[in-house]
């Protein structure tokens, strides 16, 4: 019996190592990546109806005039909606709908979507293309899919075979690069108070994405962020640092600067289902930046693609006055541009012995640039309880489209909302800089920064 047990011991430990390296596509298939597909994997062709163009390479060039840092004007300022969707029109276009939009819809009857012409404004930089063509045909997923090997650069799964390739396609999508803004964050109570939950400075180094570096150079740290709080008063000097990587051998680290403790710590609850500080509690910290820290509690799906309305291009929004743009009961209908868009739809069920407040999620991530735009969560007795966004915004200057900035989530039990990394009537916006050092991401750092 005892032979017995360890051979089934040595079976399941195979199958494990089987199912936790995924093989990179073939030639034949990554050479798609230059013909029907755009170089990041998405479809190049417009639909059947017209109605979402083709990929002509978006837009990748600044606006006249343009210093980096400025607000970003809207490419797009003179068109009109073509349509507006609400609760009285809402099943008429239910199959391009998400959960969460039509739950809104139900809620607030002066909620609506403003449709506009699509835009595949997504563009990267040439070494990204480049970088993602040889990562379709050497990148591959390993610790059961929550870690990645061979892939730099670039998108490391352009031609994704199952939910966790999709998923890490949003982790390491092309943001920038190098990148800080000054931000706040809003919360919405439910009987429509908005208050400032925190505001400060985000700071974050794609490294996978240096441009000095190199797949060989490469020690799987694939980003670094800081987040130092300089406002209300009550919260100033605190700060939050993250180290990820991108594998089991490469462990990630989480530090927290409180002012009250003077001193810096680690920080592991800063992840899952721990109620995020930084907005209250509203958020959970796994939903920071649509996507934050290990999901590993959750099994992943890949669904399948559809034409769905997501929030893109919102330039305007990005640049409106806070009272304009937080409203009571959801963001300002008016300020807010909604398009159809192709995504991949990504599904997260609570994996078996596992233990999460949000069993089941649906990710929403856009096929151009690979980042999540929208996604919903459910709670242990299947009843819709959250669903999140991100406003996506074009910067043609970097390029990039990126969903960074003006991301938030609904609270559909409580009524409240957030809208995170807003900069709104703030001097900055999403500032491209050079090389960041390592040591700037340091706990040592950290401390020196903290501190008051």
């Amino acid at each position: 019996m005892m032979q017995t047990a360890k051979q089934s011991l040595l079976l399941a430990a195979l199958l494990a190592s089987a199912v936790s390296a995924q093989a990179a596509v073939s030639a034949d298939e990554a050479a798609k990546l230059k013909s029907t597909l755009t170089p990041v994997g998405a479809e190049k062709a417009g639909n059947k109806a017209g109605t979402i163009p083709a990929w002509d390479g978006g837009l990748a060039k600044a606006p006249p005039g343009y210093k980096n840092g400025d607000v970003r004007p809207d490419p797009f300022a003179g068109e009109k909606p073509l349509l507006s969707i609400d609760a009285k029109n809402m099943a008429q276009y239910a199959d391009k709908l998400t959960d969460g939009v039509q739950a809104l819809m139900k809620k607030y009857p002066d909620f609506r979507i403003d449709v506009y012409p699509t835009h595949r404004s997504a563009a990267a930089p040439q070494s990204v293309y480049d970088n993602t063509f040889r990562n379709a045909t050497q990148a591959k997923t390993v610790d059961g899919g929550h870690g990645v090997e061979g892939a730099w650069g670039g998108i490391p799964f352009p031609i994704p075979k199952d939910g966790y390739e999709a998923i890490w396609n949003h982790r390491l999508a092309w943001k920038g690069g190098n990148y800080a803004m000054p931000v706040r964050v809003w919360v919405v109570t439910s009987d429509g108070r908005r208050a400032m939950a925190s505001g400060g400075v985000q700071t974050v180094r794609q490294a996978y994405y240096d441009k000095d570096g190199s797949a060989d150079k490469f020690d799987g740290y694939y980003q670094f962020g800081k987040f130092l709080v300089t406002e209300p008063g009550s919260k100033a000097g605190e700060a939050i640092l993250a180290h990820d990587g991108m594998s089991e051998s490469v462990p990630r680290g989480l530090w927290q600067y409180l002012v009250g403790q003077r001193r810096v710590r680690k920080a592991p609850s800063v992840a899952y289902d721990t109620p995020d500080s930084v907005t209250s509690g509203i958020g959970l910290f796994d939903e920071a930046f649509n996507l934050f820290g290990p999901i590993d509690k959750h099994e992943l799906k890949l669904v399948g693609k559809k034409e769905i309305y997501i929030p893109y291009n919102n330039n305007r929004a990005a640049a409106a006055k806070v009272d304009e743009l937080v409203t009571p009961n959801t963001l300002n209908p008016a300020q807010v541009r909604w398009e159809l868009h192709r995504v991949w739809e990504v599904e997260a069920t609570l994996a078996a012995g596992k233990r999460h407040v949000v069993p089941k999620r649906k990710y929403y991530i856009d096929e151009d640039s690979w980042q999540i735009v929208l996604f919903d969560g459910w709670d242990a007795n299947g009843q819709l309880w959250r669903t999140n966004y991100s406003l996506m915004l074009t910067a043609p200057d970097i390029p990039a489209v990126t969903s960074f900035l003006l991301w938030g989530g609904y609270d559909m039990q409580t009524g409240a909302y957030y809208l995170n990394m807003a900069s709104n009537e703030l001097r900055k916006q999403y500032e491209v800089l050079p090389p960041i050092p390592r040591t700037f991401f340091s706990p040592e750092a950290l401390a020196n920064e903290g501190g008051r």
